[in-house]
């Protein structure tokens, strides 16, 4: 286990953790102020993708696609939310479960139909093609390390935001008790379409910045959306900090322990036997850290006041 191979897969941790935390970001809002369960959110991710592809091969910019995917992105999120989600929200949990899986099959089977079943591919912009040498002429990324810049500006924009706007005041009122702030003469519905819409964008951004390195296929928002959920849960339901901090944590124990798994059996265990059980071990990492959390904080690791 070479220094500088660590050092790899400490930035491809903080890559997943970064893309995590803008999925996770939204739909801990969207459930911490709305009290509302959408597994539809991974759906959003996998939009952005293709909205990215589709207008790429429209504009022939990356840079335009991208403004012109987060801006589409976000009206189909908006529209979702009128056209079906608001209609839920006085719902029980499980009646919002089985609609937005319902939305998740309309959804992927729709892609299917618009841009088939193979998978596309949407190039890196041409002046983030290079790559940067990590030593021992070990060569990493331009574009993954424009991945985790741009996930911790936004984590950065979005703290500000929370933390010193009167909209994040609202965000975090209703993330303790929406409905005091709805008692209070705020408009609730309005709040909640706006933290909808927002969470709509950054999943969508989240599906762009990745597009370049893996393909967009149907579906690719099924298992992003597990870890999510995650997420929110380890870091505490409503709290954007919590979010973030979990986000990082997961993506960095996920990475590593795919990756060094094997490699530390093997000092208690024979070769073979290492190879076998430490993919498996290495799976149920994140599970098993959501597990110490929970047990230790039932509520996460930084929840929303009054929860």
């Amino acid at each position: 286990m070479s220094g500088t191979l660590f050092l790899v897969q400490i930035l491809n941790g903080l890559q997943l953790g970064v893309l995590l935390f803008l999925i996770a970001a939204g739909l801990t809002l969207v459930f911490g102020v709305m009290d509302f369960i959408n597994l539809a959110h991974g759906v959003q991710y996998m939009l952005g993708a293709y909205l990215a592809v589709a207008f790429y091969s429209i504009v022939g910019n990356f840079l335009a696609a991208l403004v012109l995917a987060l801006l589409a992105a976000l009206a189909f999120g908006l529209l979702l939310e009128f056209l079906v989600f608001r209609h839920l929200y006085e719902r029980d949990h499980l009646d919002q479960v089985i609609a937005t899986f319902g939305i998740i099959l309309f959804l992927n089977h729709a892609v299917r139909v618009i841009w088939g079943a193979a998978p596309l591919t949407l190039p890196v912009p041409d002046f983030f093609t290079g790559s940067i040498v990590i030593g021992n002429g070990l060569l990493y990324p331009v574009w993954r390390v424009v991945i985790i810049a741009s996930g911790l500006a936004v984590a950065a924009g979005l703290y500000l935001l929370v933390s010193f706007t009167r909209l994040g005041m609202l965000v975090r009122a209703g993330a303790t008790n929406a409905r005091m702030v709805s008692a209070l003469g705020v408009n609730i519905k309005r709040l909640f379409m706006i933290v909808f819409g927002f969470g709509t964008m950054l999943a969508g951004f989240a599906g762009i910045m990745i597009a370049p390195i893996i393909s967009v296929d149907p579906g690719m928002g099924t298992n992003i959306i597990i870890l999510a959920f995650v997420v929110i849960v380890i870091g505490g339901i409503g709290s954007v900090r919590g979010a973030f901090l979990a986000a990082l944590l997961i993506g960095l124990v996920d990475t590593l322990g795919r990756s060094f798994s094997v490699d530390i059996l093997r000092l208690v265990m024979g070769p073979s036997p290492a190879r076998m059980a430490g993919p498996a071990i290495a799976s149920m990492l994140i599970y098993v850290l959501m597990a110490v959390v929970l047990y230790v904080r039932p509520t996460g690791l930084f929840p929303a006041r009054g929860r």
